[in-house]
């Protein structure tokens, strides 16, 4: 049985070759959509078998595509199709529904098989991604929940601490934000307290592993 695709990607070239590659292997691309919210209409439209979904969009990026999807009542597999590996990215997607991740520089007939599989119900990640994802499940199989450390941090606690991770000193940050040094001196005592720890190198280390500033610069 042929598996009908709706696919969604801002990338015309991208979405054209894969719907000539689908096609030789009995894959229908029932529409072939270069705006997320264009593809939103489509999928409720159509109820494609698949929803093969671009991470990185304007407007509307994949996830919002996803969330919106879901909370909509949209049941059939939706599936990231991206050249993303961030683990963020890959939880997120997982978190919200997501039925796959795959990566768009997977062999044809890798993708082909991540397809049927998961149109007969499995999950399936990229094998690329397995260490990822092996590192971020949890004992019992479940995915960490939101929970981030910098949940209780002001907006100013943590552009300091971002700017702490990127190794600035008090009296430099305070330059750069038009503070004094002792109220930079006050929110790192705060930001200490919040997460735990007892330097202003722990809590920058932390900051980096989480991505904050990343996060902050709007990138990854």
């Amino acid at each position: 049985m042929s598996l009908r695709i709706l696919l969604i990607d801002d990338h015309t070239l991208f979405r054209v070759g894969l719907e000539g590659l689908l096609a030789h292997r009995n894959i229908s691309v029932i529409a072939s959509i270069g705006d997320g919210m264009e593809g939103l209409r489509c999928a409720r439209d159509l109820d494609p078998d698949i929803v093969l979904l671009d991470m990185r969009m304007p407007d509307i990026d994949g996830i919002g595509v996803l969330k919106k999807l879901r909370e909509g009542g949209f049941q059939n597999p939706i599936v990231m199709l991206t050249t993303s590996t961030e683990e963020r990215d890959l939880v997120e997607s997982l978190r919200n529904g997501a039925q796959g991740y795959l990566l768009k520089d997977m062999e044809p007939d890798e993708l082909v098989l991540a397809l049927r599989d998961i149109s007969s119900g499995k999950t399936v990640v990229a094998p690329d991604l397995a260490p990822i994802l092996a590192k971020v499940v949890q004992g019992d199989g479940s995915l960490p929940d939101d929970a981030s450390p910098f949940d209780d941090l002001t907006p100013r606690e943590n552009e300091i601490l971002s700017l702490l991770a990127e190794g600035q000193s008090n009296k430099v940050i305070a330059r750069n934000l038009g503070i004094s040094d002792g109220t930079v001196k006050l929110h790192v005592k705060a930001i200490l307290r919040k997460l735990g720890v007892h330097s202003r190198v722990e809590a920058a280390v932390i900051a980096v592993e989480q991505g904050l500033r990343n996060h902050r610069e709007g990138t990854g």
